[in-house]
């Protein structure tokens, strides 16, 4: 340990000379600050060239259309990506008791749209409509207060009628389940 504490000590008289010398003396401690400059102006140039090369780069990138490309070109783009309709069928409201431990009475009531692709499903899906509000009443009447709670809880109710749904009416596709009321009391 006492030697750990020489070198320490000698370290610190080191560098008191070398800033006595940076002082009035050329001599060792002129060198470090010399090369720190030149670091610092040499980074510096570095980001002026990258970032002014970067700048052009978004200029030139953002300027006219190239070659062949036109105005009529960017709206046969836009024609193309034009967005998809999407058609929403609604089902009844449906009023659950909802499974209690404690034998007290508790009760959901939701409203639903059904997000669909294709508008000529819509006949097919009046005519199963019996069928899901019953998968959806099964299902419903066994959650708990408990299964609703938060966040994570709507989620995976909707997750889980989609399941149900698309199993009911295949070779129909139920995108998306649109909870438009969801009601616990």
């Amino acid at each position: 340990m006492m030697a750990d504490e020489d070198e320490v000590e000698k370290e610190e008289a080191e560098n008191a000379e070398g800033a006595e010398g940076a002082d009035g003396e050329e001599g060792e401690g002129e060198a470090p600050k010399k090369s720190k400059k030149k670091l610092i102006i040499l980074v510096v140039i570095l980001l002026l060239v990258v970032g002014g090369g970067g700048a052009g780069f978004m200029l030139m990138s953002g300027g006219e259309p190239a070659e062949g490309e036109g105005v009529e070109g960017a709206e046969q783009v836009e024609e193309e990506k034009a967005p998809e309709t999407f058609v929403f069928y609604d089902l009844p409201d449906i009023l659950v008791n909802l499974a209690l431990e404690g034998g007290g009475k508790s009760f959901l009531k939701i409203s639903v749209s059904l997000e669909l692709a294709d508008e000529l499903d819509v006949p097919k899906l009046e005519k199963l409509e019996p069928r899901i509000v019953d998968k959806f009443q099964v299902y419903l009447r066994g959650l708990s207060v408990d299964d609703l709670q938060g966040t994570e809880g709507v989620y995976r109710l909707r997750e889980e009628l989609l399941a149900r749904v698309n199993a009911t009416v295949k070779p129909i596709k139920v995108s998306q389940i649109l909870f438009k009321e969801i009601l616990v009391q």
